[in-house]
């Protein structure tokens, strides 16, 4: 039997799972898998940020690979991916990806440049090419977070706001010591990373354990930062506490300070790593706990608070922007003959998704809110406008779809291709370049519906559809819209709320994602270009500024 050799630039590690490695569900503990996985990458760099996909259990193999998936100048990135196979059934199923970045110091005054990754198959050229993206999200990390920090002190968060079932963080604060022994050391005498990740972990979960008095389970590490090395010898300090809670996830703060037996004796500590461990909780019956709101008390408090919302952003920007998902076909047919059905699912489905738990605040402004909602890594953006116009002014103009590319910059051109009824159009969209690829088109059925009684909401639904007449063209990415749609409603006689939803798909990804990590400003901009194109115009619905 030939062995499968690993790749050029990969490291490749396997443990069989005994029960000293299993945690109080059974299950490969967290700081385990954090120590082989340092013990595997760090032939190659130290670990920066970690997701994990699913769990591990006693008897089963976990087969840890570390590859260099892009070399730059200097600088290269380590891909990391772990996986479990259960040895009674021969399944295999992914546990956890993680990201790191290497950087190659040069001996005296020699200047390093790196030789560039080989490139073996379709799957490593993607990953270069994404490599490069989660590289610009790495450099520009810092001045986004201090962007978002600055818009966030600007207006009070709703979930800041007095309410019941709020809690202070005070409880979960939790103190550690440790003692660097040699087991804990490497030659040098250096503290193993994967051990101190290991701690960190340890003592986040048990804050994490005190608002959900259940066994709390490691989801993502937020870039675990290494600031400075520690030794045999050293007494290691870790406080953890809860900084935010979302829904069904909590966000705990970890820091480290080491001490040698001076520094000790005066008090004065070394500031050596930090980390952001966002955690799930269960209860007997496998379903996802939902954590209490958090309510700052003190200035830290709240620094931590509005840096857990940041930090929220910038992950929800590497994980549904930085990665590589492909389009699933949503494969509907027009047919004239189910047009009815088709057009009431239509708008149906938006107004079920306007009614979801769940959404949550990622940006606000003086006129402007924008609300995300996950469900099984399917991402959906409402973004609700205050309008200074009628409500039946804005219906009137959102539903004509050919005015949409006066106001939106994602709209190239949108021309009726079959006007099926006075509520029923189905339009031909073109959007522009993104990400140096083709341009995309769509093929779109547009349903609108005026309320029957006054006060209620004016909805225009829209989905992607198959049309046999507007097959795709080689000029354009054919693009999907899965859900989407404006829901208008009065909140006076001459002011109404805007909002507009969608479930973004894969293909459209891409226009959304500066945004939804927060380096970008492009759902804002087009949101008040929304604003400003309808409050410009005049009650007959023609356009007056533009």
């Amino acid at each position: 039997m030939e062995l499968e050799r690993p790749a050029p630039a990969e490291v490749r590690m396997s443990q069989a799972i005994q029960p000293e490695h299993a945690n109080a569900r059974g299950e490969l503990s967290a700081a385990q898998l954090l120590k082989w996985i340092d013990t595997t990458a760090c032939l190659a760099a130290s670990v920066d940020d970690i997701q994990f996909e699913a769990t591990a259990r006693v008897g089963q193999v976990i087969t840890i690979k570390a590859k260099v998936s892009r070399a730059f100048s200097t600088s290269m990135e380590i891909s990391i991916k772990v996986t479990v196979e259960d040895m009674l059934t021969g399944t295999e199923k992914l546990v956890s990806v993680a990201f790191s970045t290497f950087v190659a110091k040069p001996v005296g005054k020699e200047k390093i440049q790196l030789k560039p990754v080989t490139l073996l198959t379709e799957q490593d050229q993607v990953e270069h090419n994404l490599a490069s993206e989660r590289r610009k999200v790495r450099l520009q990390h810092e001045d986004t977070f201090k962007n978002l920090m600055k818009e966030g002190g600007k207006f009070d968060d709703p979930i800041c706001d007095e309410e019941e079932g709020t809690v202070s963080t005070r409880g979960t604060s939790v103190q550690s010591i440790e003692l660097v022994l040699p087991p804990h050391a490497n030659h040098h005498g250096n503290t193993f990373g994967g051990q101190i990740m290991a701690w960190m972990e340890a003592v986040a979960t048990i804050s994490a354990s005190r608002l959900c008095r259940a066994h709390p389970i490691l989801k993502s590490v937020d870039m675990f930062k290494f600031r400075g090395p520690s030794t045999v010898g050293d007494r290691l300090v870790f406080n953890a506490i809860v900084n935010n809670t979302f829904q069904t996830c909590v966000e705990v703060g970890v820091r480290v300070e080491a001490f040698d037996c001076q520094e000790w004796s005066e008090g004065r500590g070394r500031h050596i790593n930090s980390a952001f461990l966002i955690y799930n909780a269960v209860d007997d019956k496998e379903e996802l706990i939902t954590f209490p709101k958090i309510k700052p008390m003190s200035k830290d408090d709240f620094r931590r608070y509005r840096g857990a919302l940041a930090r929220k952003r910038i992950r929800l920007g590497r994980k549904y922007v930085i990665s590589h998902k492909e389009e699933v076909p949503l494969c509907i047919h027009w047919d004239i003959g189910n047009q009815v059905s088709l057009s009431n699912d239509n708008v149906e489905a938006l107004k079920s998704l306007a009614a979801k738990s769940g959404w949550e605040v990622t940006s606000a402004m003086e006129k402007i809110k924008i609300y995300t909602l996950e469900e099984h890594d399917i991402l959906s953006v409402w973004v609700e406008k205050h309008v200074k116009r009628p409500a039946y002014l804005a219906y009137h103009l959102l539903s004509n779809f050919t005015k949409r590319p006066l106001w939106d910059p994602h709209f190239t051109s949108c021309e009726v291709i079959d006007y099926v009824s006075e509520d029923d159009q189905i339009y031909y969209i073109t959007c522009p370049v993104v990400n140096n690829d083709k341009p995309k088109d769509l093929v779109v059925l547009v349903s609108r519906r005026r309320p029957l009684k006054d006060g209620h909401t004016y909805v225009v639904a829209v989905r992607s559809v198959i049309l046999p007449s507007v097959p795709p063209s080689p000029q354009y990415v054919r693009s999907e819209i899965a859900c989407a749609g404006f829901l208008i409603h009065a909140t006076g006689s001459s002011s109404c709320t805007v909002s507009y939803l969608n479930q973004i798909s894969a293909s459209i990804l891409p226009y959304f994602a500066g945004n939804l990590g927060g380096w970008s400003k492009s759902i804002e901009d087009t949101a008040a270009s929304c604003i400003q194109f309808i409050e410009s115009a005049t009650d007959d619905g023609l356009i007056s500024v533009l």
